[in-house]
């Protein structure tokens, strides 16, 4: 069998040989990996293509799923990340060997500390040529196999696709993981010469039916006498999304006060009178003075770990018998508060609540927590520069209250100040990753949750988040009604705040400002500035009106401290702060 010419402008010429056995007829194990890939329930893909995953994009770009040729595979990660979350339907990347990979990476990462369901398509070099220099090697010689390319930290499951054999085992493992509760970040590496090797037949999928997470009657009957015994509250994770009705339910039914972390926001209506604020990255000050003041003997924890971004390990949130700890991963039981009694509950969320809602009403309905009011009071228009305090209460006014798009918020102070200030009364609006934390996540995330959902989706950015990643290019092909609201003062405002926070002078923290709105209009977009608060108003309105991809540039006042302090003194117990230093 001849083969075929090698892609001019790929990294070989038309004379190169290459190995493996391809199909001239019938399909390939591209086209039959993308078929199963669709019956999966993918539906998007994220990507950039290069000569070593041409086959397979080929493949992809014949069959009915949506393909979003992207500027950055840092930013493919991202947008498919956030695919997921608008939709709930399991996304794909697609990245060539060597740097695409490597620039795959964050993304994906990402999605993983977030709980998607994503799977990554990277080309690999082929067996033959592995260890003889090929252009942009990807194998054992060139980067670590132990984690790339096998189960662990990055991937819950990753192969090597050698031959067409493979298929079916890795078809199994796919389905098994998008049909477990929680995420599955996966990865499935095609060789070069095994992407356009002929398949015989289908591959069907397997009849693999996993039973929902069980609750044993010993767990349930302990957390029903533990939280029967006395006053309790409950903290709400991003765990417990898809059970906010429940939520009310048993708070209404116990008049426990909740409180939630920072990507729980609606889960809980924020306006509820149960409710307590926000802990955390950019939480409210009042959740520790009413949990001092209301005393639970325990805290119901649905579905988060408790870690820095959501609690900064503050003792003040332990109650005095300890957490009753529910969910699916039992390594959550006491990683956060080691120290802290804890009842660790394996469940998912929904088979707990039910089950405790069949007992909840035989629970003493007791008086519930102090109401501490917010402080937060009407602010008026001044002239200069915006004040976030400002921005936030314009866009808490126009984009949340006014209308139903879905809001995110980047790493920096941007989600210090949705954290804060915005406020929602239902679940999957709000977007936020205060884990994981990169910079441009919800800068590229913003088109996949856009495109995915079909939604107006409103970004709040940095100036320097948006310099590091952003698809407004790609945003523009594919019309995604994606909006960014860029805080730009020309600073790392979050660095720069932080560093005199712990003592140090901030270095090289400021760059040149930036327009963003001729960014946008070179790439494609359009977009307005709001230099004055007066603006502000206006400004919104047409972002959430605007046909496609707009930019809303907004010169803040990068000297109005941002709600970070809780950060700081979390970073100072750490260890972080600046020493004393000897001076003459």
């Amino acid at each position: 069998m001849p083969h075929p010419p090698a892609l001019a402008g790929f990294g070989a010429s038309p004379s190169e040989p290459v190995s493996g056995q391809y199909s001239t007829s019938g399909r390939t194990l591209s086209e039959e990996l993308v078929d199963r890939l669709h019956e999966l329930g993918v539906r998007d893909a994220f990507g950039l293509i290069g000569g070593a995953n041409a086959a397979f994009a080929d493949a992809l770009g014949r069959s009915p799923i949506r393909v979003i040729h992207c500027r950055h595979e840092s930013g493919a990660g991202f947008a498919a990340a956030e695919a997921y979350f608008a939709s709930g339907a399991p996304a794909l990347v697609f990245a060539t060997t060597g740097p695409g990979l490597l620039n795959a990476l964050n993304g994906v990462v990402a999605a993983r500390w977030e709980g998607a369901k994503l799977i990554l398509v990277s080309g690999v070099t082929s067996a033959a040529q592995r260890g003889r220099g090929a252009a942009q090697e990807t194998s054992a010689s060139t980067m670590p196999y132990s984690g790339f390319f096998t189960q662990g930290p990055l991937f819950h499951y990753a192969t090597v696709i050698e031959s067409v054999e493979q298929l079916a085992t890795a078809l199994a493992r796919l389905k098994g993981g998008l049909e477990s509760p929680g995420g599955f970040v996966a990865h499935i590496a095609l060789p070069i010469a095994s992407q356009r090797a002929g398949v015989s037949g289908r591959t069907p999928l397997p009849d693999i039916r996993r039973p929902r997470q069980g609750l044993s009657a010993d767990a349930l009957a302990q957390s029903v006498e533990a939280l029967a015994a006395g006053r309790f509250a409950i903290w709400v994770g991003f765990g417990a999304r898809h059970h906010a009705q429940k939520l009310r339910d048993l708070a209404a039914l116990t008049n426990a006060p909740v409180m939630c972390t920072p990507r729980a926001k609606g889960i809980f209506p924020e306006d509820h009178p149960a409710y307590l604020g926000v802990t955390g990255l950019g939480g409210h000050e009042r959740v520790y003075d009413a949990l001092e003041s209301y005393a639970p003997e325990r805290v119901l924890v649905l579905g988060t770990k408790m870690g820095e971004g959501s609690s900064f390990w503050s003792p003040r949130l332990v109650p005095k018998k300890g957490f009753v700890h529910v969910d699916i991963d039992p390594e959550a039981f006491g990683a956060a508060y080691p120290e802290a009694p804890t009842l660790g509950v394996q469940a998912e969320i929904g088979v707990f609540l039910d089950a405790l809602l069949e007992r909840a009403s035989s629970f003493p309905r007791r008086s519930g927590a102090k109401r501490f009011p917010s402080m937060r009071v009407a602010l008026a228009e001044r002239a200069g520069r915006v004040r976030t305090s400002y921005l936030m209460q314009e866009f808490q006014r126009i984009v949340v209250a006014s209308s139903d798009s879905i809001v995110m918020a980047d790493s920096g102070n941007a989600f210090a100040w949705g954290n804060q200030c915005l406020s929602f009364r239902d679940a999957g609006r709000y977007r936020v990753s205060v884990g994981y934390g990169s910079m441009g996540h919800f800068t590229a995330g913003a088109l996949g949750a856009a495109l995915a959902s079909g939604r107006r989706t409103v970004a709040l950015v940095g100036d320097g988040a948006m310099l590091m990643n952003n698809e407004i290019n790609t945003a523009v092909q594919y019309g995604a009604p994606a909006v960014w609201v860029v805080l730009n003062d020309g600073r790392y405002g979050m660095v720069e705040q932080g560093m005199r926070a712990l003592g140090y002078q901030p270095v090289e923290a400021e760059f040149p400002e930036v327009d963003f709105v001729a960014v946008a209009r070179a790439m494609g977009a359009d977009g307005v500035h709001a230099r004055e608060e007066s603006e502000v108003g206006a400004a919104l309105k047409w972002a959430l009106s605007a046909d496609g991809p707009v930019v809303v540039d907004v010169s803040i006042d990068g000297n109005e401290p941002s709600p970070v302090l809780m950060r700081v003194k979390s970073l100072i117990r750490q260890g972080a702060a600046a020493l004393p230093r000897n001076v003459g």
